[in-house]
């Protein structure tokens, strides 16, 4: 066993994980012990008996909890569902504005991370460490352990090429077009103005996608934002759904928006990380 000089927090902000679990949680332990990384588990990682999660005071102490301990040095969530943007209000974010410490996460962490951003121009890494499981681990532990214990960006080094424009400057905000949703008309809602919008979806079809973009239409996003990024939409490119997303983004946004499309972000286990709140590219 590899002795551990980097310890991280381990939380899940939004559904709990179901108790049979369990064993990928313990894996989960044992892969990052293996390559010198000690996990600290939080005591809201598992969904209590007959609900989803705990309750959004708890959630949000536990996070907290580790923003406040130093010898953590980096936060993960290993959550996603629905219920992450119920802790926002009883975050200090004075606290967090002040540490130096990440926050990783994916999917419904979309939330949390573009309020941090929000709320205090941290940056965060939209990104799931479960990864470190599934079919590419291999990849994902060397990407991993390079970008994390050494001194490299193999995990944030995506591939994107441009189907609209061909170039785009800003700082990136977004994630899960869903979950980004939640925080509309809210204080933890960033700021659109000469943003880079990072935009991907697990579950959804076109009809989905087009009440999403509407929304975002509405709202004003696309008259203030520099461009778009599209990450992996699972559903709609497994089943080969049509309109594409690439074709509704465009009816959405004219022919004048730069857009880039990367099959490196969004639900996919093969996924890289990409920092919110940090200049693209």
């Amino acid at each position: 066993m590899k002795e551990c000089g980097i310890k991280i927090g381990i939380v899940c902000c939004s559904n709990g994980q179901k108790r049979e679990n369990r064993e990928k949680v313990r894996s989960l332990n044992d892969t990052l012990l293996s390559i010198g990384i000690q996990p600290v588990f939080s005591d809201c990682i598992y969904e209590p008996e007959g609900a989803f999660g705990k309750p959004a005071g708890e959630r949000a102490r536990a996070l907290m909890e580790f923003y406040e301990d130093d010898e953590i040095s980096g936060i993960f969530d290993i959550s996603g569902g629905d219920i992450a943007n119920g802790i926002l209000s009883y975050l200090d974010y004075e606290r967090i504005a002040g540490s130096r410490k990440m926050f990783w996460g994916y999917s419904d962490l979309t939330t949390v991370i573009n309020a941090i951003y929000a709320k205090t121009g941290k940056s965060s890494v939209l990104y799931q460490i479960r990864n470190l499981l599934y079919d590419h681990r291999e990849r994902q532990i060397l990407d991993f352990k390079n970008s994390v214990i050494g001194c490299g960006n193999d995990l944030f080094r995506i591939q994107y090429h441009f189907i609209q424009q061909k170039e785009m400057h800003g700082i990136v905000i977004g994630g899960n077009i869903r979950c980004f949703l939640k925080l509309a008309g809210t204080e933890f809602m960033p700021d659109f103005n000469d943003k880079i919008l990072l935009l991907e979806s697990y579950r959804g079809g076109p009809a989905q996608m087009e009440t999403y973009l509407c929304q975002l239409e509405q709202m004003g996003a696309f008259r203030k934002i520099a461009g778009i990024l599209l990450g992996t939409f699972t559903e709609m490119q497994e089943n080969g759904h049509v309109p594409s997303i690439e074709t509704l983004v465009r009816e959405f946004v004219g022919e004048d928006m730069p857009i880039a499309v990367t099959p490196d972000v969004g639900h996919g286990t093969d996924a890289k990380g990409i920092v919110i709140g940090r200049e693209f590219g």
